[in-house]
């Protein structure tokens, strides 16, 4: 069978890189190949339009299989299987119970039990909770409550039901380190979490696949970190908690095995397959450098979660179309199990219709498209290995410049880590404003007829600000992306509730095409704002649109036009105005400075910061 499509690929004669360079070149008629073809990324990656097989020659850990180290083809070797997780919010331990087994009935194999307070679970308490649940064919975690006192009662519960400890698949989120981050206080400071932490390895030494340290990357992804940093800091807090407990006497093995990995998931989707592949394979470099008895030790536990950045209030069943992206880049990335946050997790809690759909969002990978079959699926493409190999060189560097500072602690200390990821968050929040970079439905495409007509919690457009008053160092804050632009257009609604809601005309006057995409443009300019748009098909002569204008109440009169007619039109359009209403010209015509001579100082164009210019516009309408 091989020797038959070797034959067949003969037929064809071998064509060099040089040779698609020059066809490209060519066809680029003189434009720079690197400012048209090469997409630069936030991470500092230069992505080629193509890649050959050439590009893989030094790829040292292509060699490896699946379930070998360094493990970047995954710890599996026959398939991609991972666990389906869903959540719980734990308010009464019989409803979770209840919930639970209605979730496990309905294909999840991993539960997660979140409990809001740092709640001290009994034997007892677990009693209810994991009331008929089977043990050693699943997985619990634990979250939000004493880590240690959950994980002596868990330990307990095992052992009086009879289950085989070496089987239960579960763990807590132990992470001071990663809190301390969040909150700017280590509460009793270094050495009491550290004393903590090795209680919490010894207590549960028998259950080998309990997981009781947590290293919560999520955390940088959810801050507006890109992929890179999100990488090499959460390497760094992996490093930090193993360099002290094996300081402390623990064999490093037995760090290592307890230590699961929670990552956020983002909408670039070959970065994040290439991102979890380059995450196994530094830290299986990281864990060999201290020596473990076993090479399994270096394997990476990943709990991979869709990022809540890049999530939306306005427009929200659109984050179903984005989670469902993220779980296929972490399933083809190999992760071990996978959240889907249910689409309307960004302002509500859940409800059984958007945990059915989180749920069955996996289940659809996994059952119809089979994902789970195939080990190390993303092998073999070109792109994503080098993609591997960029994220992985990239991660790598910022990772030592972390431990050139003294370690993960000693960088959040100097703020080194909280100023690189408010740098990225800044740059990626002006991307966002001048909508480089699109929010379907908040910044781009806005749904015109979509209202909020109730109250909304503040909260809901600010980020978690969990800092404690006895903070000692500049916390992290996670937020999304669309907080800003979502405040903007809520601001409008709740205006309207009591006032008219403000109403752009367009004006589109003169060469077909040019009006039809500038008034096309401009509706969605203004609709993102929550400003109604009403679109004509055109008008003869300035007086006809600006009388239409008047009969249609409007505040904000956009003209359509194209650049040569602007000279003419606009000067005569801003006459009949009057000042009657906000004058606004679609578009940057070459004529701008003749125009703003004549008193027109309102242009939009896809240059403009779209946020900073809507807030003006609602400053100026009293909103």
């Amino acid at each position: 069978m091989a020797e038959k499509y070797n034959n067949l690929f003969s037929e064809f004669p071998p064509v060099s890189t040089q040779q698609w360079m020059d066809k490209v070149t060519a066809d680029l008629k003189g434009a720079d190949f690197n400012r048209k073809l090469v997409w630069k990324t936030n991470e500092g990656i230069d992505v080629q339009p193509f890649y050959r097989a050439e590009n893989l020659v030094e790829l040292d850990y292509l060699n490896s299989l699946p379930g070998e180290f360094p493990f970047v083809r995954g710890t599996k070797k026959n398939n991609n299987e991972w666990l389906v997780r869903q959540s719980i919010v734990v308010t009464d331990l019989a409803e979770a119970n209840k919930k639970a087994l209605n979730y496990l009935m309905r294909g999840v194999d991993s539960l997660a039990f979140v409990f809001k307070a740092s709640t001290e679970l009994s034997v007892a308490d677990l009693s209810v909770l994991l009331k008929d649940i089977a043990l050693d064919a699943i997985e619990v975690n634990f979250v939000g409550c004493c880590s240690r006192k959950a994980s002596e009662a868990f330990t307990a519960f095992v052992k009086q039901g009879g289950w085989d400890p070496k089987a239960i698949r579960a763990s807590v989120e132990y992470d001071p380190f990663g809190k301390y981050a969040l909150t700017g206080v280590l509460r009793n400071g270094a050495e009491h979490v550290i004393e903590n932490a090795i209680k919490l390895i010894n207590l549960t030494s028998e259950l080998t696949k309990f997981k009781t340290l947590a290293v919560n990357g999520k955390n940088f992804g959810n801050a507006g970190s890109s992929i890179v940093q999100e990488l090499a800091y959460s390497l760094a807090l992996g490093a930090e908690y193993l360099t002290v407990l094996t300081e402390k006497g623990l064999d490093v093995d037995a760090v290592a095995k307890k230590m699961k990995f929670n990552v956020s998931v983002s909408a670039n989707y070959f970065l994040e397959i290439a991102k979890l592949r380059a995450a196994r394979l530094l830290w299986a470099q990281i864990v060999k450098a201290y020596g473990p008895k076993c090479e399994c030790s270096c394997k990476m536990t990943i709990h991979a979660e869709t990022g809540s950045w890049n999530k939306t209030v306005y427009d929200a069943y659109v984050n179903m179309l984005r989670t469902q992206t993220e779980a296929m880049s972490a399933s083809l990335g190999g992760a071990d199990s996978i959240t889907v946050l249910p689409f309307n997790a960004a302002y509500e809690e859940s409800n059984e219709f958007s945990d059915r759909i989180a749920r069955n969002q996996q289940l659809l990978l996994k059952e119809e498209s089979h994902f789970s079959k195939i080990a190390d699926p993303a092998a073999g493409s070109y792109y994503i290995e080098e993609l591997t190999a960029s994220i992985a060189d990239q991660a790598w560097k910022l990772f030592l410049e972390v431990q050139e500072k003294g370690g993960f602690l000693a960088a959040l200390r100097e703020g080194f880590i909280q100023s690189e990821i408010k740098k990225m968050a800044g740059k990626r929040d002006m991307n966002i404003a001048t909508r480089r970079e699109n929010l379907l439905g908040v910044n781009q495409f806005p749904n015109f007829t979509e209202k909020i007509e109730g109250n909304v919690d503040a909260s809901v457009f600010a980020p978690a600000d969990l800092t404690s008053e006895e903070a000692e160092i500049e916390t992290l804050k996670p937020y999304r992306g669309a907080q800003a632009f979502e405040a903007l257009r809520y601001k409008t609604d709740a205006y309207a509730k009591t006032n008219k809601r403000p109403l752009a005309f367009m004006m589109p006057i003169g060469n077909l095409a040019m009006r039809k995409a500038r008034a096309q443009f401009a509706c969605n300019f203004f609709a993102v704002a929550g400003f109604d748009v009403l679109d004509n098909n055109g008008f003869k002569t300035v007086e006809e649109g600006w009388k239409a204008a008047q009969e249609a109440g409007a505040q904000i009169v956009v003209i359509c036009s194209s650049d040569d007619e602007y000279a003419e039109l606009a000067p005569a359009a801003f006459e009949a105005i009057a000042g009657k209403a906000i004058f606004v010209v679609a578009g940057a015509p070459a004529c701008s400075e003749e125009l703003k001579a004549k008193g027109i100082t309102n242009f939009i164009n896809v240059k403009s910061n779209l946020l900073t210019e809507l807030k003006a516009y609602q400053s100026t309408l009293g909103i």
